[in-house]
């Protein structure tokens, strides 16, 4: 056992975005200076910018630079840090970056080599835990899960339903783990599809001390990556829960665990089915925080300068939920979404952990999440109601987010009675993303922009034309009309109480409703929560797109064509033609139909833009 203890000055986060911010705020409460590694696409970040150092990391792509650990170690020891901090993701759970950065005479903020070793292979730590990965699969083994053995976040994972479908799983399963953490060994063990995901927070010392600090339930999951995550996991029997408990622990022990980890479970028919165990941070760590008490960076950081844990941990208090609000469009295959982010605020009443500041581009080499909302309460109704109030209350001016599909979910009466489990999406995903557009938001769009257009400085003295504007809203078209009279601007069927450039106020049946509106550009504008398109009055004839016509879900790389596919060939319905990667990512796109394909308008690391061309595939006639 450590019983020396040393004290760190300065502090290196391996990492990006929303992550190194969180751990740099807990480094300013304990007076540690702090230094960024930043790569091109991210030199003006937030997490760059407010660290107390930055030091550029060369290129773009992951792959050139979060995943270099000779580059970030170099970086360490350039800015004078005596300690690193991985996050989560990138090298975290890497062995070889962590003993590199012991070779490098600095402290490493998580648990030795030998235990990352042990579990972050998730083959080798089911192994350890007695369990045996699929051999070879066959119809009885059906659904199976295809599984990146490093890594998490849901990248490099493929259900499986059919046998010929297993081949190309596993190929592509190992490309994405491949790009997303420099690993590409995949396994199979069976899928359950009605489990609840539940794990439990270890935190251990160096002086023999395993803290279980409490459960989190994190069952809502798209693409096997966590939505929203709660704390602790509502309905589990007490006998479970001390099972839960004594597995993590003895999970954690196998492996003379030290530091902060999360040892996960699928829970079905009332039994605990091992997963594996992140030797890391959680993204979902705040939750845990709000319910126990404890600032699980600053104890990581105590951990590693020797300090031991006190014996028992702290008496979970009241519930807390956590929202990933991700820069995606749930509606179009979760397709991620760049650009600019205009504004995110959020009511004080709830925690905001993000990466973005107002202003900030959202690129397409990251992932797509842009912040974590955490509300904490006395208990679980009334943490889920004050999530749900803060996040339809917050303003968020850029690309698509799922605002709404967390806001729909955290009300679904199978969340709000805990009868959730990791098919909830499929289940329910049709009915959270119907569009629900407010018919009067074009209309305060409509006479926000007449604010200040009257001719002559002033109303006219003979009544005018009706004014007529056109709206994209949630898909669709909508026309408004509105006049411009000596009372003021009017609308059929609607009194108009005030209308200014950034407030318009309407009376509809009597009661007055607030509209709040932004422009950015020419023709984007938000109403509310609504996004709006000004189309132009009188639109361009356009040329209609051919049938069969492919285009980009997302802006994106193309990282593989489908072998020998060229203008010509011959393709089946459903078929992949070839696959796009955008925010660490792979897209299959597909043959819409059976036919021939007369155009390819891609390469393999040409980058698209929403919209753009892919190819064409001609039906027969």
């Amino acid at each position: 056992m450590t019983t020396s203890t040393t004290s760190i000055s300065t502090l290196l986060v391996a990492n990006r975005g929303e992550i190194a911010c969180r751990v740099f705020r807990t480094c300013a409460d304990l007076g540690i200076r702090t230094v960024a590694v930043h790569s091109d696409a991210d030199a003006n970040a937030r997490h760059a910018r407010v660290a107390d150092t930055a030091v550029r990391l060369p290129g773009a792509t992951p792959a050139d630079t979060y995943l270099r650990a000779d580059l970030v170690v170099k970086a360490a020891v350039s800015a004078g840090a005596d300690a690193v901090h991985p996050g989560y993701g990138f090298l975290s759970e890497n062995a070889d970056f962590a003993r590199a950065v012991l070779d490098a005479g600095l402290v490493w903020i998580g648990p030795p080599p030998e235990a990352i070793e042990a579990m972050a292979s998730k083959t080798r730590a089911k192994e350890l835990m007695g369990i045996a990965p699929l051999g070879d699969v066959t119809e009885s083994d059906l659904p199976v899960l295809v599984k990146a053995a490093a890594g998490g976040g849901g990248r490099g994972m493929r259900v499986v339903r059919r046998l010929d479908e297993l081949s190309a799983a596993l190929e592509g399963a190992r490309a994405e783990a491949t790009s997303a953490f420099g690993d590409g060994e995949v396994f199979v063990e069976p899928y359950l599809e009605r489990g609840r995901h539940v794990e439990v927070q270890i935190l251990a010392d160096t002086h023999g001390t395993v803290w279980p600090l409490g459960t989190r339930d994190c069952s809502l999951q798209r693409r096997h990556q966590k939505v929203i995550e709660e704390a602790p996991a509502p309905a589990l029997p007490e006998g479970l829960v001390k099972e839960l408990y004594a597995l993590a622990v003895r999970a954690a022990r196998s492996v003379a665990y030290v530091g902060a980890g999360t040892v996960e479970f699928l829970v079905a028919d009332g039994r605990a089915h091992f997963l594996e165990m992140n030797t890391r941070l959680q993204v979902e760590h705040p939750v845990t925080e709000a319910v126990s008490g404890v600032d699980l960076v600053a104890e990581q950081i105590r951990v590693a300068e020797g300090h031991p844990l006190p014996l028992d941990p702290p008496p979970a208090r009241g519930h807390a939920i956590e929202a990933r609000l991700y820069a995606e469009d749930p509606a179009r295959d979760w397709a991620p979404q760049t650009g600019t982010l205009h504004r995110l605020a959020v009511p004080d009443s709830v925690r905001l952990d993000t990466g973005y500041t107002d202003g900030d581009e959202i690129g397409v080499h990251y992932d797509a999440m842009l912040a974590k909302v955490v509300a904490h309460a006395p208990t679980r109704a009334e943490a889920l109601r004050k999530l749900a109030h803060a996040l339809e209350n917050t303003t968020l001016h850029g690309p698509t987010t799922n605002r709404d599909l967390l806001v729909g979910s955290l009300r679904h009466e199978e969340f709000t009675a805990a009868r959730m489990d990791t098919g909830f999406y499929d289940r329910h995903l049709t009915e959270l993303t119907a569009p629900a557009p407010d018919p009067h938001a074009p209309l305060a769009a409509a006479l926000a922009d007449a604010h200040g257009r009257s001719r002559f400085g002033g109303w006219r003295n003979l009544p005018s034309q009706p004014q007529t504007k056109r709206y994209l809203m949630a898909g669709e078209e909508h026309e408004v009309r509105y006049r411009h009279t000596r009372e003021g601007l009017t609308a059929d069927g609607v009194r108009v109480v005030h209308a200014g450039a950034r407030l318009v106020v309407l009376d509809i049946d009597g009661v007055h409703r607030k509209f709040e509106v932004a422009r950015y550009g020419d023709d984007r504008i938000h109403v509310n929560n609504h996004t709006l398109t000004a189309l132009p009055r009188f639109p361009d004839a356009k040329a209609q797109l051919a049938p069969g016509s492919l285009l980009a879900p997302m802006p994106g790389t193309v990282v593989r064509v489908a072998e020998g596919l060229e203008v010509g060939s011959e393709v089946e319905a459903g078929q992949p033609l070839l696959w796009l990667e955008a925010m660490k990512m792979q897209h299959q796109i597909t043959a819409p139909t059976t036919g021939t394909l007369t155009e390819l308008r891609v390469a393999v690391g040409q980058q698209v833009e929403p919209g753009s061309l892919l190819a064409v595939v001609q039906a027969p006639l």
